[in-house]
């Protein structure tokens, strides 16, 4: 089990928010991010960072985006599409769509909308 899955996400919360204001994307758009793929809205969100759930919890009561397989490339060392736990991939979902936000990568690319 990695420590990952009992840590709070109110823990790294704060350093996502980061992340994307180094960048000059805004928390409103982060939380819209996580809402996509949880299924939390901001009322939602709120209460697991201030219960401290852990990502472990806040996976397990999740609506996970039923697009989120489409989320595709490298996260720390790894393709995420390849992550063989089902916890670990969805923790790793939320980093890369992080990532692409703060690099800057348009919303509806970010949130994977359909083409068309």
């Amino acid at each position: 089990m990695s420590r990952i899955f009992t840590t709070s996400v109110a823990s790294v919360y704060p350093h996502y928010v980061a992340k994307v204001e180094k960048k000059g994307r805004t928390e409103a758009e982060l939380r819209e991010v996580i809402e996509w793929l949880t299924g939390y809205d901001d009322a939602a969100l709120t209460d697991h960072l201030a219960a401290g759930t852990t990502f472990e919890d806040f996976f397990a009561a999740a609506r996970l985006n039923p697009r989120a397989s489409a989320i595709t490339g490298v996260i720390c060392g790894h393709r995420v599409e390849d992550i063989e736990d089902p916890l670990m991939q969805r923790i790793r979902y939320l980093d890369k769509l992080v990532d692409e936000l703060a690099r800057g990568k348009a919303m509806e690319k970010v949130l994977r909308a359909p083409a068309g």
